[in-house]
């Protein structure tokens, strides 16, 4: 028995699987497009010998592999029974560049809380902290401008690019539970040659501390939603200040002398209000100059025209909802995470369904950030308070890598040079990593 059951193993293990490789990779790197016989207990890393060998590389290069647009993340055998294929069947799959695990670069302590991160420039990172304080660090971590003025707790905080506005200044815009959100206008280029600065605006309006705030694509514009329930939209631009306001800031200045001349604030009002969340508006993002997305503590995702004010359409869950971000096919996708472990896509383009179209599960707690990687329709990562940073592909139902950052929970994240990653968290340290180029 012992012998036979030595053999039927060994034939088990010896069961082939006709497989076709392609790929949109350079020509270098393709294979001729024959059916290849290869062991069906190989997985995506056997996969990756396999083609190595093949095109004969001195290096190898790590690959993934896709069968019907999904990631490979099972054995050949149980991928045939998942999908309820006989061994004797071609699978035609397609290989491309593994995304490699992400290594840490730089860590920067805070004397509080990082509650807010923001990478959207190649040359500076920008966080917000319970200090009070933003701050401005340079890409080899070391901070260049601190940004006074709020008087409680930074909750968030956005950047508006120079091309975004005049070409020749940084915007960096911030809420507070203090009610407010603040701008700073900081030179594109050399932000060393002054180490504190006091903010050129203030947005008074909210009753209830800002929980989020996001700008326009033009930056002529920026919402921000709060513990008020409601979302108010602010110009930036200097035509569009209240009268009222940019008066009281001139007798301000008048009054003053000195570095209050120089740093007098000019106060705006809210351009527009929108109502319909009922409890606090934690995420909000820009589809387009005229079109946002927020999502609440309420359950609910809403769509909103911001020359109407008109709410255009709420999708709803059941848990509250944290953070969203924009991305995907078409830049149409909205990501959220909230009040447990599920990171939730949704499609608003599709009429009459009000669910999900995927929801992904890994984290071991709630999830207070996610974005969408901005070149790839893809990928996007998620943050949490279980102290993890977790890398998706949208074509696999597992994270791709799962990242210790924080030795406490992961409050904020954001892409930073398309594949390095920028963290904050309650540990008060704001962690830099270095990940591997994606495919796009």
């Amino acid at each position: 028995m012992e012998e036979n059951g030595g053999n039927m193993e060994a034939e088990k293990q010896e069961t082939q699987v006709q497989v076709r490789f392609n790929t949109k990779l350079k020509q270098e790197l393709r294979v001729v497009s024959t059916p290849f016989a290869v062991p069906s207990s190989l997985t995506r890393y056997g996969l990756s010998e396999v083609i190595n060998a093949l095109l004969g590389l001195e290096k190898p290069i790590p690959f993934d592999f896709l069968l019907d647009g999904e990631l490979i993340r099972t054995s050949l055998e149980k991928l045939l029974l998942s999908k309820n294929l006989s061994a004797e069947s071609i699978l035609n799959i397609e290989y491309i560049p593994a995304v490699l695990p992400p290594t840490p670069k730089a860590t920067q302590l805070h004397h509080d809380w990082v509650s807010a991160v923001d990478g959207s420039s190649d040359s500076h990172i920008y966080t917000g902290s319970y200090d009070t304080f933003a701050r401005v660090w340079s890409p080899e971590g070391t901070c260049v401008r601190v940004l006074e003025g709020h008087q409680d707790v930074i909750t968030s905080l956005t950047v508006i690019r120079p091309s975004a506005l005049d070409g020749r200044s940084v915007s960096v815009i911030t809420g507070s539970k203090d009610r407010t959100l603040r701008m700073w206008e900081l030179p594109s280029e050399d932000l060393s040659s002054q180490k504190a600065s006091k903010s050129s605006k203030c947005f008074r309006g909210h009753t209830s501390s800002v929980q989020c705030v996001a700008a326009s694509p033009s930056g002529n514009q920026v919402c921000s939603g709060s513990w008020d329930s409601s979302i108010r939209l602010w110009s930036t631009t200097h035509g569009d200040v209240d009268p009222e306001t940019e008066e009281i800031a001139k007798k301000r200045k008048i009054a003053g002398s000195g570095a209050d001349v120089q740093h007098a604030e000019i106060e705006v009002a809210a351009k527009a209000t929108l109502e319909g969340h009922t409890q606090c508006v934690s995420g909000v993002a820009w589809a387009a100059e005229d079109y946002i997305f927020s999502v609440s503590w309420d359950h609910s995702v809403r769509s909103w025209n911001t020359e109407t004010g008109e709410n255009t359409a709420t999708l709803s869950c059941s848990k509250a909802l944290h953070c969203l971000s924009i991305g995907g096919e078409g830049a149409a996708l909205v990501a959220t995470g909230g009040a447990d472990s599920v990171l939730r896509i949704w499609d608003p383009r599709i009429v009459g369904v009000v669910v999900p179209i995927l929801q992904l599960s890994s984290h071991k707690g709630w999830i207070t950030s996610c974005k969408w990687h901005p070149r790839s329709t893809y990928h996007l990562l998620s943050a949490s308070h279980d102290g993890t940073v977790k890398l998706w592909d949208m074509r696999a139902k597992v994270p791709l890598h799962t990242l210790e950052a924080h030795k406490d929970k992961v409050l904020c994240a954001d892409w930073w040079k398309d594949d390095c990653i920028v963290t904050g968290g309650a540990d008060s340290s704001m962690s830099i990593v270095q990940n591997a180029k994606f495919s796009h």
